[in-house]
């Protein structure tokens, strides 16, 4: 069996060069690889063509990259508490993909399993469709180039658009459990994008809080099958314990 931990995160991203494209998991703050994200930011790629559900928050996250100008593509779901983002999008400075979540998911799972496209309903009648969703701006904060239109067909009676699947040149995970294979688990609500986006990638690396030997993972209990990972990363405790709240409400005890 070849195991698949790698010594560290700046080991796991040596081979990632200027203008890569990563599929990253992670929903708001939950289930961020952060250490990895830390790990390419620290080597210097730069034009990396990033596919997220959203791309981190100011400071924090894929947010890292962005303030760092190393970011010129994002496909992405949800940007809208990033201020950097907003500013570098309406400059010019970062081309934006925007696409309905769900469809996002649906990319990346497909684009893993081998499907070159699907029909959705998602996006039917609007500017998904008809291809009026600017993608770039020039420094006036003109719109200079819009997104693809989609194809539209009928089946039973409803109306569904074509929408094209994604695999990347890499993916970032991160998981609650690995083993030596690369086989995932995922901890509650840091499930989210972690498979799909490591199904998408050629090269998937994860950051596991926990390695444990090939065979110690109930197989019914996968999330991430190892064939779709190449090489994982086991993180310290310091590490796996920084998890950041996007939005902390509070209230006065009585």
């Amino acid at each position: 069996m070849i195991n698949k931990v790698v010594a560290s995160a700046q080991e796991a991203v040596a081979d990632i060069n200027d203008g890569a494209s990563i599929a990253v998991g992670g929903f708001g703050l939950v289930g961020v690889p952060n250490v990895l994200i830390s790990a390419i930011f620290a080597k210097g790629s730069k034009n990396l063509r990033i596919v997220s559900n959203n791309c981190g928050t100011d400071g924090t996250g894929l947010g890292i990259l962005l303030e760092g100008g190393r970011i010129s593509h994002v496909t992405a779901s949800y940007i809208g508490t990033n201020k950097e983002f907003e500013r570098q999008y309406l400059q010019g400075l970062i081309e934006l993909e925007l696409t309905p979540q769900g469809t996002l998911a649906e990319k990346m799972r497909s684009g893993g399993a081998g499907i070159p496209a699907f029909f959705t309903p998602a996006g039917v009648g609007t500017w998904v469709e008809s291809g009026e969703l600017p993608t770039k701006f020039d420094s006036g904060g003109n719109p200079i180039k819009f997104s693809e239109p989609r194809e539209r067909r009928e089946f039973n009676g409803k109306q569904f658009i074509l929408e094209k699947t994604i695999t990347t040149d890499f993916a970032f995970v991160r998981a609650y459990k690995a083993d030596t294979q690369g086989n995932c688990i995922f901890r509650k609500s840091a499930r989210n994008f972690n498979p799909n986006a490591g199904m998408a990638g050629r090269i998937t690396i994860v950051e596991a809080e926990h390695i444990v030997a090939d065979g110690e993972l109930d197989p019914e209990n996968i999330h991430l099958p190892g064939i779709y990972v190449k090489r994982v990363i086991q993180l310290t405790p310091e590490q796996a314990a920084l998890k950041g709240i996007e939005q902390l409400t509070t209230r006065k005890r009585s």
